[in-house]
């Protein structure tokens, strides 16, 4: 009965009532890229981009992707549109850094591992990811911007807000 009424307009009233839900698509695509499909990964980021055309970390994970896929040009394109919509994002920096030294673009590489550097992510694998960056600096001959001064560790038990630069963002 409920479909005769919902056919001409009326409301069944019931529980059958169509409720359309929105997929979430960047989730989707975070949970697919832990599976290791990158390409479907992709295809679920797009639609999140089409749903937040301005989303940065949208940009920036696609942009990771992209790399695991070997497909260099459009994780630099992604890294610097990313970039355009929010220059403090380090992963992007780091990533694009990296990207741009395979590329042969040393100085280029230079100016986003020291941006990544004067602003550098916190968070438990934030260590390494500095010691990696400030060592390929060391290796092109730069010198690091200066370091800004230490934040205040998180308390037990709180949730620290920064993130590891190749960690994805899943919430908005």
């Amino acid at each position: 009965m409920g479909f005769w009424r919902r056919l001409f307009g009326g409301s069944s009233g019931g529980s059958d009532d169509l409720k359309p839900q929105r997929l979430d698509y960047l989730n989707e695509a975070l949970a697919l890229e832990r599976q290791g499909d990158y390409d479907a990964a992709l295809t679920s980021y797009r639609l999140a981009l089409r749903d937040h055309p301005n989303d940065a970390r949208i940009l920036q994970n696609m942009a990771i992707a992209f790399t695991k896929t070997r497909r260099f040009d459009e994780a630099i394109r992604h890294y610097r549109r990313a970039l355009e919509l929010d220059s403090s994002l380090a992963g992007a920096h780091y990533g694009l850094a990296f990207l741009l030294l395979q590329r042969g673009d040393p100085d280029g590489a230079a100016q986003h591992l020291k941006t990544f550097l004067a602003h550098p992510p916190r968070g438990p694998d934030a260590q390494k990811w500095i010691e990696h960056a400030t060592q390929a600096l060391h290796d092109l001959g730069a010198q690091p911007a200066p370091a800004p001064a230490p934040a205040p560790a998180p308390a037990p038990g709180s949730i620290a807000s920064a993130r590891a630069p190749e960690e994805r963002t899943g919430s908005h």
